[in-house]
Formats: C-alpha cells, structure tokens, sequence
C-alpha cells in the first residue's frame, strides 16, 4: 500500500518569501528521510516553499480554469511537505509517520493513495486497457 504523509507546519501560511529551515531541523529531516531510503519504503519526498513564494491557486468552475496568485491570508493550513511510502499496513505507515522529527508546530496526515483494488473489477478492466499495465501496475503498489 502506498501512503502519503502530509506536513502542516502551523504558523507556515505567515512565512514571508525566503524563508528557510534551519541547519539544524534540516539534519533531523535528512537523517529521517535516509531511514526511509534504507528501509525501502520511500518513493518520493520534497518539501515546499511557504505560500508567500510563488504560489498560485487554480479553480474551475463551468469547465474553465482561472489562476489566482498567492500569498493566500485565509489559508488555515498550509502543506509544508510530504512523503510517499509504499508498506504493508496502515500500521506501518503510522509507525513511520510517528518517527518523523516533527516540532510543536507540526502536524502530519497520512492518508492512502488510490490502489487498483479500490475499483470494481469492471472498472479494473477498463483502467488497464485505458492507460496500459504500466499504470496498472502502479496501481497494484
């Protein structure tokens, strides 16, 4: 199963463009991050500048898109970063999410990715002859 671990540093949607972690919460996250490597859970990880950075929305509404620059003042709660596990159980993946060197102001969700199971079987048929068993079989994770 592939998991999704989801950083909400609080107070992040206030950081001002180049912001940065310090040295010292960088050693911490790497040392987590070659924990993952060894173990062979992890497939994917980066963190993400604060809103103020760069960022953008887009919406949709009545099948057009429209682009809203950021910084974002109502945002609540910001995705300060992320990792994507693959292990057995959602056991696991807590397990793993629970050693993360979080601080006070940190919060992580961990949520499932999508998996080829989660689709009857007719809809399995489809997703396999739509997008190819490369897809397919990433699906199966």
């Amino acid at each position: 199963m592939r998991f999704m671990m989801i950083m909400f540093p609080k107070d992040y949607e206030n950081a001002k463009p180049g912001w940065a972690p310090d040295l010292k919460s960088m050693d911490k996250m790497g040392k987590y991050n070659e924990e993952l490597g060894k173990a062979g859970v992890l497939l994917a990880l980066d963190g993400l500048t604060p809103p103020a950075t760069m960022s953008a929305r887009v919406t949709f509404k009545g099948g057009k898109s429209k682009v809203t620059d950021g910084p974002f003042p109502e945002a609540k709660e910001v995705v300060g970063g992320f990792w994507i596990i693959q292990v057995k159980s959602r056991e696991e993946a807590l397990e793993w999410a629970s050693r993360i060197p979080g601080s006070d102001n940190e919060m992580v969700e961990v949520r499932r990715l999508f998996d080829l199971t989660d689709f009857d079987p007719e809809t399995q048929k489809e997703i396999q002859k739509k997008f190819g068993d490369d897809v397919a079989a990433e699906m199966r994770l």
